[in-house]
């Protein structure tokens, strides 16, 4: 692609499938311990309970996509070949164009959906109701924030027919970016090539009007949301009233709670019509969708099922396109301690609705300042509390620590899990059983007098576990006590304090399962 856009459209007339003022109709040894995680308790193991926050620490890959990875743990490196192994590559970050602010280790990344029907077959076309290929739409555009201490992930969308300012073609809706980077590219070139194109194109538009660097870009298609959504068993999403869009979408789904996957999945991030307000309750429906999608990841449902992860690597991965740059196992491991509660979703401030000179529906944004505060608030890193840090306790080889693991979290066949993920790690695990009860809420790691070291190493590898002398304990044994709130064998984060919220239309938080319109 070449470093200049040739001119404005009226030169260079786009193909009508392509243009958007067109628009377009509506091991054995792990073996044996599994059979011994539920053995009757074994005696002389008295355990005082421990109460405490649930530390819901998770690895996801990213936005709607975001896998979880067993960061550190040899898992999860086997589940970082896989996605390599099969996601989709595309040049979309340019060499010009996109400047801005931007910390050494935060992240700003685009997230993209596709509206293209290339992947789908026509008995899959059928069954999504998904009509007919709209080219290169691209009506889902999230901006994801992540600061460099992982402690939080901001989503920010776009609605497509917010007029900005296009690179080279000047005021227009911003899902016509794509479109023209796309057929700027030489007639000739391949068709990864122009896709390249109409990404670095919508890269620096998003640039220009955010004040915000581009890192990285993500793009998923129409069959990504389907293959995500069953994998998962199903999200749950809360209407206020019920809805019949059967002559658009086809999304009819009742009032209340109720789990959707699949079709219906698809069908209820692609309703406009017949909401109070259009498109951007469309966006609401794609922000609930992802968090739902999230809120699942982040459940044992999930991070204890080491088959559901593979599966939902596979299927992401596949629907997945992602800029040159990007490694997915590094996203993971600054996304750990990422919780529901900390994932954020607002949409730009926009003036109201309009029309532009030719008559067609916009949105007017706030103007540039505005929309530069808003995002360089929005990217702000939080300041170090003005405290005196605790030197780190001294650590060992994880090969020098011997582990004893017991089931306390009340979920068969954990003990076992974690004792294979330790090894993993190139721990030493003596053995395996169930604790005095079933409803520790926190994850304790006990030690006897002497053994700080390792039990400092132990610690380091089990996210969110408190450390403590036990009575009990054996010299050169470290305990580690499973609660409800273990989610594998990873890298300690500390999460920071959250920070104030940036307001923003909707803001909304991934564990909010309140009603939507």
């Amino acid at each position: 692609m070449s470093s200049k856009n040739p001119g404005p459209p009226a030169d260079r007339p786009l193909p009508a499938r392509l243009d958007p003022r067109a628009g377009r109709p509506g091991s054995s040894r792990a073996a044996s311990r599994a059979e011994a995680v539920d053995a009757p308790e074994a005696e002389g193991r008295g355990r005082q309970r421990h109460t405490g926050r649930a530390a819901r620490a998770a690895r996801v890959v990213a936005g709607v996509l975001s896998v979880v990875l067993l960061a550190g743990s040899g898992w999860g490196w086997y589940l970082g070949q896989v996605a390599e192994a099969t996601v989709n590559r595309t040049n979309a970050i340019p060499d010009s164009g996109n400047e801005g602010n931007g910390g050494a280790a935060a992240m700003n990344l685009l997230l993209v959906g596709n509206d293209s029907r290339a992947a789908l077959s026509d008995d899959q076309l059928a069954e999504l109701n998904a009509g007919a290929d709209s080219g290169t739409n691209t009506d889902t555009m999230i901006l994801v924030h992540l600061p460099a201490d992982g402690s939080r992930a901001s989503f920010v969308s776009f609605p497509r027919d917010s007029y900005v300012q296009i690179p080279g073609y000047g005021w227009d809706k911003l899902n016509a970016a794509y479109a023209y980077g796309y057929a700027d590219t030489p007639d000739d070139a391949a068709e990864a090539d122009r896709r390249a194109g109409g990404a670095q194109l919508l890269v620096q538009t998003i640039s220009g009007m955010t004040g915000l660097q581009i890192d990285h870009y993500a793009e998923v298609d129409l069959l990504g949301f389907f293959n995500l959504s069953s994998v998962v068993g199903g999200v749950e999403v809360n209407l206020c009233e019920p809805v019949d869009d059967s002559q658009w979408s086809g999304a009819v789904f009742p009032a209340g709670v109720q789990t959707i996957s699949g079709a219906d999945a698809l069908e209820f991030v692609r309703q406009r019509h017949g909401l109070p307000r259009g498109d951007f309750d469309r966006i609401v429906r794609q922000q609930v969708f992802i968090a739902g999608v999230l809120r699942k990841m982040l459940s044992d449902d999930v991070l204890l099922d080491l088959g559901k992860q593979r599966e939902l690597v596979e299927a992401a991965s596949q629907s997945l396109t992602i800029d040159q740059g990007l490694d997915l196992f590094d996203l993971s491991e600054q996304m750990q301690s990422v919780t529901a509660g900390s994932i954020e979703f607002q949409t730009i401030p926009y003036v109201g609705d309009d029309e532009d000179d030719q008559g067609r529906y916009i949105l007017r944004l706030e103007d540039e300042d505005v929309l530069h505060d808003f995002f360089a608030e929005l990217s702000a890193e939080p300041e170090a509390p003005a405290v005196e840090t605790p030197a780190a306790p001294e650590t060992v080889a994880p090969s020098a620590v011997t582990v004893d693991v017991y089931n306390g979290s009340g979920t068969p066949g954990l003990a076992a899990q974690a004792a294979t993920a330790l090894e993993a790690g190139g721990f030493t695990v003596g053995s395996t059983g169930n604790a005095d009860s079933t409803d520790y809420a926190q994850t304790v790691v006990r030690h006897a007098a002497g053994d700080e070291a390792a039990a400092a190493t132990l610690a380091a590898a089990v996210p969110g576990a408190v450390v403590e002398v036990g009575e009990d304990a054996t010299s050169g044994t470290v305990q580690l006590v499973l609660g409800s709130d273990f989610n594998g064998v990873g890298q300690a984060v500390t999460p920071a304090a959250p920070s104030a919220p940036v307001e923003g239309e909707d803001a909304r938080t991934a564990a909010d399962t309140t009603c939507i319109y």
